[in-house]
């Protein structure tokens, strides 16, 4: 079998797994609880904040847990709208946001809200000058996500928070979902950033936990109400074994964290040159300020689940752009944000690496890809 689709979800790292098993037997006190089994709890999962905290180079009260990406984007961007609603109704994101952003805003335009969404350029790189023309005195919050998960493009998180410093009371949020443990964290995780969020699934941690970085200072509404855990911001009995396993899992991530991302690098680079050589094959990912692990092409003329269904009876697993909207057959919104002819984007397929993918894996997948490219030539007459 060979798993291309590492940026839908990553498998548990062994050593997680086994963080997350231990835990379970054998620290299963509530972390609210005044007892010493509580309190021995408690202790974890501060440890595991601190753990976090310190592999991003930020405060351990700066790290709040969540159930992922989805649970952040929607809290980060509803938390401002609500907490600061009397100050103005006005939110910008991208063209090319994840669901959980470009839904959840959306939502709040049924709520008064108004929304302003920026265009990107024909690679899929927001433009900075659009920013600038689209900020006003109402403006709340701007979320733009680090790493697009359909093309990886890495967005200009350094130039936004740049422009954004001259408007200190704007909330800034950034999805780094795709980019932690990918791109270097100075490069999105600026001293302007307010808010980010991340997902442990898509770093070799179980499903279903995650955590946002809040800055220090910043406020947002709250939208669990309860027994007041997670500083009486997020409340709900805290998911001490996802949690230690997430903790774990980032640390291995960013182990040896350069010579990995070489090693993806020069995988995505020799599937590049190979796809550049195959016809009717257009590529969206580019190699420079792009990210190493995400390829984003086009077998043109072929639908993206036809190709991802033929590839799936070979034992190669990829997907069509992004695993959220892949079971909706929805062409991707990244490539008709580019302006992609609608051929091309519903042919669209997406790479994605990790650094426990080989070579001879990408030596295997061109010799299978050049196979199906000659039987739907054949088939297409």
């Amino acid at each position: 079998m060979i798993y291309f689709d590492n940026s839908a979800t990553t498998p548990i790292h062994p050593q997680a797994l086994d963080a997350y098993v231990k835990t379970s037997q054998r620290i299963f006190g509530n972390p609210s609880s005044l007892h010493r089994l509580g309190v021995q709890a408690n202790r974890l999962l501060q440890q595991a904040r601190q753990q976090i905290a310190e592999l991003l180079t930020v405060q351990p009260n700066e790290i709040v847990f969540t159930s992922g990406g989805t649970e952040g984007n929607n809290w980060i961007i509803k938390g401002t709208a609500y907490e600061k609603q009397n100050y103005g109704k006005h939110i910008i994101v991208s063209s090319i946001e994840h669901p959980s952003v470009s839904n959840t805003v959306e939502q709040l335009k049924s709520q008064g809200f108004e929304v302003t969404v920026l265009p990107v350029d024909h690679q899929g790189f927001v433009q900075v000058d659009a920013l600038k023309q689209a900020l006003r005195k109402d403006t709340i919050l701007v979320s733009v996500m680090a790493v697009n998960n359909e093309i990886g493009s890495i967005q200009p998180i350094q130039a936004i928070s740049e422009v954004l410093l001259d408007y200190p009371k704007i909330h800034f949020h950034v999805d780094a979902v795709q980019a932690i443990g990918q791109v270097p964290t100075s490069e999105w995780l600026t001293n302007r950033v307010d808010f980010a969020t991340f997902s442990a699934h898509k770093f070799h941690g179980p499903r279903g936990i995650g955590f946002i970085y809040w800055k220090q200072g910043r406020k947002l509404t709250p939208l669990m109400a309860g027994g007041g855990q997670e500083n009486n911001q997020r409340s709900g009995t805290e998911n001490l074994p996802a949690i230690v396993a997430m903790a774990k899992a980032l640390r291995l991530k960013f182990d040896q964290h350069t010579a990995k991302q070489n090693h993806v690098h020069s995988l995505k680079v020799a599937l590049m040159e190979a796809l550049k050589n195959c016809e009717n094959v257009t590529l969206f990912s580019g190699d420079e300020n792009f990210a190493a692990h995400i390829l984003c092409f086009a077998l043109v003329g072929i639908r993206g689940e036809v190709l991802v269904h033929a590839l799936e009876e070979k034992e190669i697993f990829i997907s069509t752009t992004s695993a959220c909207s892949s079971r909706k057959h929805l062409a991707s919104s990244t490539l008709h944000a580019m302006k992609v002819p609608n051929i091309e984007a519903t042919s669209a397929v997406r790479i994605s690496l990790d650094e426990s993918n080989t070579m001879a894996e990408v030596e295997q997948f061109m010799i299978v890809f050049r196979q199906l490219q000659q039987k739907f030539a054949k088939v297409q007459g």
